[in-house]
């Protein structure tokens, strides 16, 4: 463990994201002197004096007796400058020791926030040359220019396909579906083994048509532009409730502005023809086929109760029920994976020729079972380097796909981060909105989050309850949140 003590609180997060940046494979602890507390063995610890016009910064390495070596020290002035210049020379004093110390250089420099694109958006609304803003970007962030030129490329694919919506009169739907086969090891999302709940879908059923009742009756003025059903796995529904699902949505909403309707067909275990062909004669739109990995030995160890055929058998049917925009995830750093194995993956995802491309790289939430002492006892190995993403990034290229969308995890495997390809014209349009927040998006289902954005650009958040029976139990209060955050 690395503990971190601030003499008052300020910039937790950002401090706590940069050293975790450094040490991966350590548990880093942030607080204050009023709550500093651990027992766990500590390896190094830093001190930060949050001054008014200096920060300053020492860097200790313990032994096994637990006595402190001072190993670094620095600082950096803050003097009369405003919150957020005193955050940005913070996080590049930091980075710099934690750099020299580890003579290692992160790929996104000292960047900490999930959307790095907003940076280059916002700069080139404001009218800024690329050469400006991959000047602002290395000056500022120490970002390396690979990734300067990958959040460019990626912005200005973003605006252009941002530039299709009305935001004022427009917003996009999400509906959660929070049921699985079965759990994944690094999985922390809300979702329900179907076997334990597959007597009560019709009874979430039921509770997810009042609230699509209340938000089709609010938004009748607006503009639906994006549907998204996700999860979960939205395809352990039977067909026919797949059926219910989506009659009810179209009999709800006008779907005359809609761009794009997806669902996450996601785990090939749940597809059936049956299915496919539900989604289809729905005019469902676009699909997700994850396999994540095409290792089967690594399906096994994550929890993925499919093989490897089943994803090829399953891409190929809903090639057959005439689905044309087909997205596969796929997820690099998982379990005993080496370059080739993820080598083999890219090849077989080539010979399959999806339309859209995500490859995420793994990140190991507080939550997940692969982050539990169990796991950690089983000494798994999770790598990834510049040649893994370098490896995707190429495939990706020659199957006729660019990067359309991108954002960034904390705890990712390699510091890098989560990047969307597509072919021409099948780019996620939710994807993007889901991400860059420009676009109110309102949220049903169990554990689904809400966000309103206002004229201004502000944005509020309304969560509904992630306990399922609580969700159907308590459903006038989550229309009720809704009604809060909309009234206003």
């Amino acid at each position: 463990m690395i503990t971190v003590l601030l003499d008052k609180a300020e910039f937790e997060y950002d401090i706590h994201s940069l050293v975790k940046s450094f040490f991966p494979a350590e548990d880093v602890f942030v607080a204050d002197r009023k709550k500093e507390k651990t027992t766990e063995t500590v390896s190094h610890h830093m001190e930060i004096h949050l001054g008014e016009d200096e920060i300053r910064f020492s860097l200790f390495r313990l032994d096994e007796e637990g006595e402190k070596t001072l190993v670094k020290q620095s600082s950096c002035p803050v003097e009369a400058v405003d919150v957020k210049e005193r955050k940005n020379r913070l996080k590049r004093c930091l980075y710099r020791m934690l750099s020299e110390y580890t003579d290692q250089e992160l790929p996104w420099g000292d960047l900490t926030g999930i959307r790095p694109t907003k940076i280059p958006m916002k700069l080139l609304e404001e009218g800024k040359s690329e050469e400006e803003i991959a000047a602002y970007m290395r000056n500022t962030y120490y970002t390396s220019q690979e990734k300067i030129q990958l959040g460019l490329d990626v912005a200005k694919r973003e605006l252009a396909l941002l530039h299709r919506l009305d935001y004022e009169n427009g917003y996009s739907l999400y509906i959660g579906i929070p049921f699985c086969p079965t759990t994944c090891l690094y999985c922390s999302f809300t979702s329900y083994s179907l076997g334990m709940w597959k007597n009560r879908v019709d009874e979430y059923l039921d509770a997810l048509e009042r609230e699509i009742d209340y938000v089709a009756a609010k938004f009748a003025h607006k503009k639906l532009n994006t549907i998204y059903i996700g999860g979960g796995t939205p395809t352990t529904l039977s067909a026919q409730q797949l059926d219910r699902l989506i009659r009810k949505i179209k009999c709800s909403f006008d779907l005359s502005y809609l761009l794009e309707f997806t669902v996450e067909a996601g785990r090939p275990d749940s597809i059936t023809e049956e299915k496919l062909r539900v989604l289809k004669w729905h005019n469902v739109s676009r699909i997700s086929i994850n396999p994540q990995t095409m290792k089967q030995e690594t399906l096994d160890l994550i929890g993925r109760r499919h093989t490897v055929q089943q994803t090829i058998d399953s891409f190929y049917l809903a090639r057959e029920v005439g689905f044309d925009n087909i997205n596969m995830d796929l997820i690099v750093g998982l379990p005993g994976e080496s370059l080739s194995d993820v080598a083999s993956t890219m090849e077989q995802i080539r010979a399959l020729d999806p339309d859209n491309l995500t490859v995420h790289s793994l990140a190991i939430k507080r939550a997940a079972r692969l982050n539990t002492d169990w796991a950690k006892a089983q000494n798994f190995k999770m790598v990834n380097t510049e040649e893994h993403i370098h490896l995707t990034a190429q495939v990706a290229e020659e199957m006729g796909m660019t990067p359309y969308y991108l954002y960034r995890q904390k705890n990712m495997a390699g510091n890098f981060e989560n990047v969307g390809y597509a072919k021409p014209g099948k780019a996620g349009i939710y994807n993007v909105l889901i991400m860059e927040e420009v676009q109110t998006i309102v949220a049903c289902g169990a554990g689904s989050i809400t966000k309103r954005v206002y004229p201004d650009g502000q944005l509020t958040r309304c969560e509904n309850v992630k306990d399922l029976a609580s969700y159907i139990r308590r459903i006038e209060e989550m229309i009720g949140r809704k009604r809060a955050l909309f009234d206003k």
